[in-house]
């Protein structure tokens, strides 16, 4: 029996898939909400093994890194995979959205109002890599990788729901993955957390963009 505690700061970024798939899961857990001022004062900071957040608690077990946390998440509940092949695979696509995270990310923070309109502009060159790798998966019917979900899932519905926030039409040109959201986005436990006051009420960044 896991007793999963994410501390984070009060946004959805980097915690925010891994909240997804613990809630498709039906899988409790709690928050510890850290605060900037608290963060600031450097006692937290000193125990993340390379001073970040997030930091997932699963009873004595202590975790930093979010791509780690979904790792371990995923393997305590099979949702990394059948098979090497499929496990490299979803490997792939969070190294995929991770460099997607990183563009949006470094966009979002040092370089808004003047980045914003190119940064849309190029989007469709990353989007086009994950509409392909979908269509080759049961017509782009089902899942990112595999016959079942798994944490490539949760890591690409994130990052694309983020984006749809920063640029609604951003799907108009890739029917797969808009499908593929509306698909997600239905299942029953995630609807109930997409439509929680937990997950409305929480900023999707720490600086107020979007």
């Amino acid at each position: 029996m896991h007793s999963y505690i994410i501390v984070y700061f009060d946004v959805r970024g980097r915690c925010e898939a891994t909240r997804l798939m613990l809630a498709d899961l039906g899988q409790p857990w709690e928050e510890e909400v850290v605060s900037f001022p608290t963060w600031q004062q450097g006692d937290l900071k000193k125990e993340c093994v390379f001073g970040q957040l997030p930091l997932l608690k699963d009873g004595d077990f202590k975790l930093n890194q979010s791509n780690a946390i979904l790792r371990y998440v995923a393997r305590n509940h099979g949702l990394h995979g059948k098979k090497p092949q499929e496990e490299a695979y979803i490997d792939m696509i969070v190294d995929g959205v991770e460099d997607m995270r990183i563009k949006y990310v470094k966009m979002i923070y040092q370089n808004y109002e003047e980045g914003k309109a190119p940064y849309i502009e190029a989007l469709p060159n990353d989007l086009k890599h994950f509409e392909s790798f979908l269509s080759k998966n049961n017509g782009g019917k089902g899942f990112i990788v595999g016959d079942q979900i798994s944490l490539a899932d949760y890591c690409l519905l994130d990052i694309l729901l983020v984006h749809l926030v920063l640029a609604p039409d951003c799907l108009k040109n890739f029917p797969l993955l808009a499908a593929y959201v509306q698909r997600l986005s239905a299942r029953p436990n995630v609807k109930t957390f997409l439509e929680s006051d937990a997950h409305k009420n929480r900023p999707l960044n720490g600086n107020g963009k979007q």
